[in-house]
């Protein structure tokens, strides 16, 4: 079996040491991390992280069951590329001499990237787009030198109306133990594939 980028979207509850829990059951399980970002999501009290990783399908799937075992974890799903929307933000700093400038302000409009700070000796462009064009925008600006960077790491969405979101079973429920891990009765748990 070959290894594939997979991406996993993890919903958890907002707790103290959550990440720090979710990736040290993937370092033992000999998981890099390519990237992760986590925020909050549209359930109040509930975060969401994106995690990039490399591994075998069913590598992949034993991970996200091993999920599963922490009481904090919601919902696991495992994103195919082909149907979800994936983005990435990069702040670059750039070398900018005078002679250089349009140079690089064409090649930052080429990418659509935009200029957010200017100094008399570098440019701070902001980029929202794939991880290749990024990468493509980085390459046409190393020869001007890059003085900073930043990168956020991927985050995903599912494309259409589906969504992968941990939704309460009624907005008005209590909250109320099921019995299983510690988990409320109202959020839904499952570990689920998309695929077209």
């Amino acid at each position: 079996m070959s290894t594939s980028r997979h991406t996993l979207v993890v919903q958890v509850e907002d707790q103290p040491g959550v990440l720090n829990r979710v990736v040290s059951l993937m370092r033992r399980r000999s998981f890099n991390i390519d990237s992760i970002t986590v925020g909050h999501s549209e359930i109040p009290g509930v975060s969401r992280m994106t995690i990039v990783v490399d591994g075998e399908a069913n590598d992949v799937e034993q991970v996200g069951k091993q999920l599963y075992k922490l009481m904090e974890v919601l919902k696991v799903t495992d994103l195919d590329d082909s149907n979800c929307l994936a983005r990435e933000l990069a702040l670059i700093k750039v070398a900018a001499k005078a002679q250089h400038r349009s140079e690089i302000l064409q090649i930052a409009q080429i990418y659509d990237a935009r200029v957010v700070d200017a100094s008399p000796s570098t440019l701070l462009l902001e980029m929202t787009g794939t991880e290749e064009k990024i990468d493509a925008l980085l390459a046409m600006l190393r020869g001007y030198g890059i003085r900073e960077l930043v990168r956020t790491g991927r985050i995903a969405m599912v494309r259409g109306a589906s969504t992968v979101s941990a939704k309460p079973a009624t907005a008005t429920s209590p909250s109320v133990s099921n019995g299983t891990n510690g988990r409320s009765a109202e959020i839904p748990v499952e570990i689920v594939s998309i695929a077209t």
